[in-house]
């Protein structure tokens, strides 16, 4: 019985002992897979003409997910937006309180929680010019594809957004200015 309990913990303590990290088996099976050959993203890569491994994607192609734009940051297609665009988003509480999730994170520190402009960027004199606010007269006036618009490319000192933010959550935060804000 004494035989069996020193036996059986020399024979955990040598189980245990073999462990490097506790999270690795100490063993790779196909180390080709596991160690990546890859070349990183601004590495020099001798495979191609011009050294460069980051290659531009394919001219006329569209990321899977993605939908073109096809409107730039100019005052008239700010317009032609406003005119040809509509939001397909229907509207209802659930998109509101999206709108409301999405606005928080993106609009609020520059066009405050009210959308009057004083967010905490502002406020705070982290930046110097003073953001728009959303809820004057000039904005109630706008039509919802130029809201959209402004949320895409961005307008005036303001960025664009339409990478960082999904499409139908570009037309929530449109459905909140409208329905919350500006009410």
């Amino acid at each position: 019985m004494k035989f069996n309990i020193i036996t059986i913990g020399l024979t955990l303590l040598v189980i245990a002992s073999c462990d490097r990290t506790r999270t690795s088996t100490g063993w790779d099976y196909m180390p080709d897979m596991y160690y990546s050959e890859a070349y990183e993203t601004y590495a020099p890569n001798e495979n191609f003409e011009d050294g460069l491994t980051m290659r531009t994607p394919v001219e006329g192609t569209v990321p899977r997910g993605m939908v073109p734009f096809p409107y730039e940051k100019t005052d008239e297609d700010r317009i032609l937006a406003g005119e040809e665009l509509t939001n397909p988003v229907p509207f209802n509480q659930s998109i509101m309180e999206k709108g409301k999730a999405a606005y928080q994170v993106f609009c609020v520190s520059c066009h405050g929680e009210a959308g009057d402009g004083q967010g905490f960027l502002y406020t705070s004199g982290r930046y110097a010019y003073p953001p728009a606010s959303l809820v004057n007269e000039k904005m109630r006036q706008l039509a919802d594809g130029e809201v959209y618009h402004a949320i895409t490319v961005g307008y005036g000192v303001m960025g664009a957004h339409g990478s960082m933010i999904s499409q139908e959550d570009r037309w929530s935060i449109t459905h909140y200015i409208r329905e919350a804000l500006q009410k």
